[in-house]
């Protein structure tokens, strides 16, 4: 038999990644390679049309004229269904056959609280939930709560309510017994995805700087007791972790000393990461609309986990930020024999070039190891790949920074201190590491639209 070319057999190895992949020489284990889908922050706005006025295209534009609204949306609105439904035909087309998807939260829109209510959001749930059903009806879906996932925006309880109940229903097909109990208490479930691999999925709205319903709290819904709890259990099974949430943990990279959950939980929750961090093989969260990632490092600096902060599918922004990025999602390679990551292909939809051409060609951003030259995803590979965005020689951050807007507009540089911010943001997350990284400079951002 003749040999194979390598460009075939490499090909073929793309198109069915659960192939068996032999180890290298030293190391006689097989891997298999599989992967899930990660979606996060679909925001549906019903409300959106091509109108003669632009400002009444969609609520969520908040009044401001969408003057290049599309069938596929605008910069200035929220998701029409007609983006989110593209979004999952491509993914179905893509690949049916995945392990299972991880949907980290927030299916309403950005719009006022008079505009909505419990039923409606309620239902702005069953609607994405029914979506993804109908694109995947026999895949495993692992979700978790967002701030928007509630009513009033942000204002989840530490109690069982009226939204937790509703989602506990609506995830059945998805969800065990034990897992939809906890849900229904307080937003938050554990669960096996495969044996030796369990999701968990905290509600990080209980630790949200705007949520005044927990504001006084120091164990809301008793999440953390429940957490140590369940990872403890997960190292005496000697099962591995992914982490999933919408808010994520850790400092917001684009802007500066503020973390994402409250300041005295995210000092909480990075600690108990660290200390089961043998357990965890990583974080999947969603919230910021940017596409980010961040290396939790042990107090000596030593690299502990990795963790991923998808992009929106929704592009919307303010009138006043600078920069947004187009919809996106991402699929998520794994070793299924120790559950460590692989790799992360990015897709993302050019919402200008859809909008003119009116048809929604989803393609490929970037497969992130080939991007940035790595082996694999693990903390180690990503903790060098963040000391090299200090470099001034190198484009790895400037490439970065172009896929943390995914690729909304090239032209725009981040640097000096807003390059500072985003750099400290990778690789500190707790307050006295990421204090020192930035101390003696100011909190001016530096955006240049050359």
């Amino acid at each position: 038999m003749g040999q194979v070319p390598l460009f075939t057999l490499a090909g073929f190895l793309l198109l069915y990644p659960g192939i068996l992949v032999a180890a290298p020489a030293e190391d006689v284990r097989l891997s298999v390679r599989e992967r899930f889908w990660h979606i996060t922050d679909l925001h549906l706005d019903a409300t959106y049309h091509l109108a003669d006025d632009p400002a009444k295209v969609c609520l969520s534009s908040k009044g401001a004229p969408a003057i290049k609204a599309g069938i596929y949306g605008d910069f200035l609105c929220d998701s029409p269904y007609s983006l989110i439904q593209s979004a999952f035909a491509h993914m179905s087309h893509v690949t049916p056959q995945t392990d299972f998807i991880i949907w980290t939260g927030d299916s309403p829109p950005h719009v006022p609280a008079g505009e909505l209510s419990t039923d409606m959001v309620i239902q702005l749930i069953s609607n994405m939930s029914e979506t993804i059903r109908d694109h995947f009806p026999r895949l495993p879906v692992f979700p978790a709560l967002g701030n928007h996932d509630y009513w009033p925006q942000d204002q989840m309880p530490s109690s069982t309510n009226a939204i937790y109940q509703a989602a506990a229903k609506l995830w059945a097909p998805w969800l065990q017994a034990e897992a939809l109990h906890t849900l229904r208490e307080g937003g938050f479930y554990s669960q096996l995805a495969r044996p030796g691999l369990r999701v968990v999925s905290l509600n990080t709205i209980l630790y949200y700087g705007p949520d005044k319903a927990t504001a006084n709290a120091s164990d809301p819904a008793g999440q953390y007791q429940w957490l140590q709890g369940t990872l403890e259990r997960a190292a005496q099974n000697l099962e591995k972790v992914f982490i999933i949430a919408h808010v994520p943990v850790g400092y917001l990279p684009f802007t500066r000393g503020i973390t994402a959950v409250r300041k005295h939980h995210n000092e909480r929750l990075v600690s108990i990461f660290r200390k089961y961090s043998h357990v965890i093989q990583g974080h999947f969260y969603g919230h910021t609309h940017r596409d980010s990632l961040m290396v939790l490092l042990d107090e000596e600096g030593k690299p502990l986990n990795s963790i991923f902060v998808s992009p929106a599918v929704t592009p919307i922004k303010s009138v006043t930020e600078p920069y947004s990025n187009n919809p996106a999602f991402r699929m998520c390679f794994y070793d299924a024999s120790d559950f460590t990551l692989l790799d992360i292909w990015q897709y993302y939809l050019n919402l200008t070039e859809a909008n003119e051409r009116q048809r929604a060609d989803w393609r490929r951003e970037y497969v992130m190891t080939e991007a940035f030259g790595l082996e694999d995803l693990q903390p180690q590979s990503l903790l060098q790949l963040a000391l090299s965005f200090k470099l001034p020689q190198a484009n790895s951050f400037d490439k970065y920074f172009s896929h943390f807007m995914v690729s909304y507009d090239d032209r725009i540089r981040c640097e000096k201190d807003c390059k500072l911010s985003q750099v400290c943001a990778v690789l500190h997350l707790d307050h006295k590491a990421y204090s020192e990284c930035v101390r003696g400079r100011s909190v001016q951002d530096s955006f240049a639209l050359l």
